[in-house]
């Protein structure tokens, strides 16, 4: 699944609005439902929580990640499987939960990569768990993930949320949907203070294969 090749759509005004010249404008937050509200704002304060380094682009790969998968990683699996055994060799320990849902929908959960390094879930088991995860997923629409994402502004905005750098993260995130690119990497300040290695499992995949492993 190659999200790139997405071509340039028009964004939606609210997102624009919020994006523009990288300042924070007010959306009209009467607008999201409020049962949606709630569970973005809860996804919000469990990121800025347990993810206190977070900027603004690592709330958006939060999100993004709970609509998107980890297909825009899996072009080419043979390489994606190099990569995983060479992170899983790393010095280093892996911190974070074991796994935790993405967003506020809670589509896919990242798990951690710990899961194999300690023996809870056999290698194969979890790559192909992996993989499996984008087979039959359809990335949204363009102009959909676009709504969706002006919504979830419109909850960071209203409770005030700010973040280090945030006009230049708003800036570079309205460039790349211009460019019809949806995906963003963690910032350096994120992963300078946060050790978390994982992989995106997608839910079907977390519940029938990867949790009955970690039950055990």
């Amino acid at each position: 699944m190659r999200v790139n090749s997405f071509l340039p759509v028009l964004l939606v005004v609210g997102l624009m609005a919020s994006l523009n010249c990288g300042c924070r404008t007010r959306n009209d937050a009467a607008e999201v439902q409020p049962t949606m509200a709630d569970s973005i704002g809860q996804a919000l304060e469990y990121q800025l929580t347990n993810y206190p380094t977070s900027q603004y682009c690592d709330v958006y790969k939060n999100f993004m990640q709970d609509f998107f998968g980890p297909g825009h990683i899996l072009a080419d699996t043979a390489a994606a499987s190099r990569y995983l055994r060479s992170e899983l060799e790393l010095d280093v320990p892996f911190e974070g939960p074991l796994y935790e849902k993405t967003g506020f929908k809670g589509n896919f959960y990242r798990v951690n990569l710990s899961a194999i390094r300690e023996g809870f879930i056999p290698y194969d088991v979890f790559f192909n768990a992996f993989v499996e995860s984008v087979q039959g997923i359809e990335p949204p629409a363009s102009d959909d993930w676009m709504t969706t994402w002006s919504a979830i502004d419109s909850v960071i905005v209203a409770r005030g949320h700010t973040f280090p750098d945030e006009e230049a993260d708003r800036e570079r995130l309205k460039a790349q949907f211009e460019q019809g690119n949806f995906i963003a990497h963690h910032s350096a300040r994120y992963n300078s203070t946060v050790n978390f290695h994982y992989r995106i499992i997608s839910r079907e995949k977390f519940d029938s294969i990867i949790l009955p492993y970690l039950s055990n």
